[in-house]
């Protein structure tokens, strides 16, 4: 999630687990809401590293809960602070505040390393959107209504819980999206075929459906307000004849391991040669996506070496695009992202 909406959850879980510290707790749960992101300040040699290993060993479960024990073992023990709580009271606040940070991260689709450091698959639920202002505002309400008077401890507890319900409706919605998405690729064929199903940005009332299918993929729209409309997937190049070169180069291989099959590959001109570019095709929107690295130069033999990794510069959605998908959440018939060559 942003960085804003971490530090209110922190904030808010810090003043409901020891409201006695009034203001002091909203600071320190900010602070510890916060400090699993620190790692992005870490340079792990190259733009794929970098973005492959953010959320890893800093959003460690295991990591995390051992931190928030050295925490409150030391809270305890500390004059200042023993007197105010116990070793499980402590224990509670930075266990909650830190291990919350990487869970709510798992609910959005970038990835999430939770069993770090056992090698598994980055977790991502796709539930949320990184950015979501309905599930971020009721937070930030409780925190300010807290920090401008302590005594408000019931209010902030009542709207930390609507932004708790506001997840446990993600599961709603999501499993009324795949269930209309399951019959609709049933009929074309494509029961097998990986699927990504995500909230569009800032809105869970709409959701982003990727379809992986021969060498392209199919992207697709589906609002709560739908009703019985057909779904329509727009086919986009995935420039799959580039897949097996950059699955060469170690920086191929790890970017397939963290973005699964949501991949798609071009080779572009330079004054050093081709390169290969491989993009993150999982966020924001298509034709938008944030994260493209040049991972490999072709040399005067037709043949790929893997270069240092960097990050390309990355189109935005625009504010057209961005209106049509807002219109898109009652409006069927519009068409938020237009498909290749539209």
């Amino acid at each position: 999630m942003d960085s804003v909406t971490q530090a209110c959850l922190g904030a808010a879980l810090g003043a409901a687990t020891l409201p006695r510290l009034g203001r002091r707790a909203l600071l320190l749960g900010a602070a510890l809401g916060t400090l699993p992101d620190l790692d992005v300040l870490i340079d792990y040699g190259d733009a794929v590293a970098n973005f492959s290993r953010h959320r890893g060993f800093s959003h460690s479960l295991f990591v995390l809960t051992g931190v928030a024990t050295l925490f409150a073992w030391g809270a305890s023990r500390w004059p200042r602070t023993r007197e105010i709580a116990g070793f499980g009271h402590w224990w509670w606040l930075f266990a909650l505040c830190l291990l919350t940070h990487p869970i709510i991260d798992a609910f959005t689709t970038y990835g999430t390393q939770l069993w770090w450091p056992i090698p598994m698959t980055p977790v991502a639920w796709d539930n949320l959107s990184i950015i979501d202002p309905l599930f971020t505002l009721p937070m930030l309400v409780g925190v300010i209504l807290f920090a401008w008077q302590p005594r408000h401890h019931r209010w902030l507890c009542g709207l930390f819980g609507l932004s708790c319900l506001y997840v446990v409706f993600s599961f709603g919605a999501k499993a009324y999206v795949e269930s209309r998405l399951t019959s609709a690729l049933a009929e074309r064929g494509l029961g097998d075929a990986p699927v990504l199903v995500q909230p569009a940005p800032l809105t869970m009332l709409l959701w982003r459906v990727t379809v992986i299918d021969d060498g392209q993929a199919l992207e697709g729209w589906v609002g709560l307000f739908d009703g019985d409309s057909s779904i329509d997937l727009t086919p986009w190049p995935l420039g799959e004849r580039w897949r097996e070169a950059a699955l060469q180069t170690a920086d191929g291989q790890r970017l397939a391991w963290f973005c699964g099959p949501f991949l798609s590959y071009d080779v572009r001109s330079s004054a050093e040669g081709d390169i290969l570019e491989v993009t993150d095709i999982r966020l924001l929107v298509p034709g938008a996506h944030p994260f493209t690295f040049a991972i490999a130069r072709r040399d005067a033999g037709g043949h790929w070496e893997a270069i240092t990794a960097t990050q390309e510069p990355a189109p935005r959605p625009t504010r057209a695009v961005m209106k049509r998908l807002m219109q898109r959440i009652i409006d069927p018939q519009v068409v938020p992202v237009p498909g290749p060559g539209a």
